[in-house]
């Protein structure tokens, strides 16, 4: 899991060419209110507090985000702020995947128990004890789950309460523009041409 910044950008990019158009069309009217809530949020002035998770939920939470995406030789997913898109997401446009967290968290629990007997939750673990467990894990639809939400808060809008000055962005080259200049190819140059 922590094998260079080329395999994660690998990593990110295969991930984010599963997302399909026609999930983001039936979540659109929902991820349009996350955006409004987390406006609403930063405009308050107050400091993000959670929604959904309480304290230590989210540091469990965080924990195994953080080993999806991890601080190697930039920020992971714990330096862009994931947990809080993962909130918001639970409160806002994936509102029926609140019991499939509560239900993972217990079984995190459950396995970290199995695994470490002494000890008390999955944060506590050293990383690859935590890699370790996520392994045994991975194909349960909880990682699944947690893993696309990572990823997507990774490289949401930063409005959406993820990917902290642009971390996500900056790791996959993207450029925050409304505009790009021509050409990008060769249909491109030669459409511009007859304007």
């Amino acid at each position: 899991m922590n094998t260079g910044n080329s395999s994660r950008r690998l990593f990110l990019l295969g991930s984010v060419s599963g997302l399909s158009s026609a999930w983001l069309a039936l979540r659109w009217p929902a991820i349009l209110a996350a955006q409004e809530h987390a406006q609403r949020a930063a405009e308050s002035g107050q400091p993000a507090q959670f929604q959904i998770f309480s304290p230590e939920e989210a540091v469990e939470i965080e924990a195994v985000a953080a080993q999806m995406i991890p601080s190697d030789e930039g920020p992971g997913a714990r330096e862009a702020r994931v947990i809080y898109f993962i909130d918001r997401a639970l409160m806002t446009f994936d509102v029926d995947k609140q019991l499939a967290y509560t239900q993972g968290l217990e079984d995190l629990q459950q396995k970290t128990l199995e695994l470490f007997p002494v000890a008390d939750r999955f944060s506590s673990l050293s990383s690859a004890q935590q890699i370790q467990l996520l392994t045994s894990i991975e194909r349960t639809g909880f990682f699944e789950l947690v893993r696309l939400h990572t990823i997507m808060g990774y490289l949401s809008h930063p409005d959406y309460g993820g990917n902290r000055n642009q971390a996500g962005w900056q790791l996959i080259g993207y450029e925050n523009k409304m505009t790009y200049a021509p050409p990008f190819g060769y249909y491109d140059s030669e459409y511009n041409k007859g304007r």
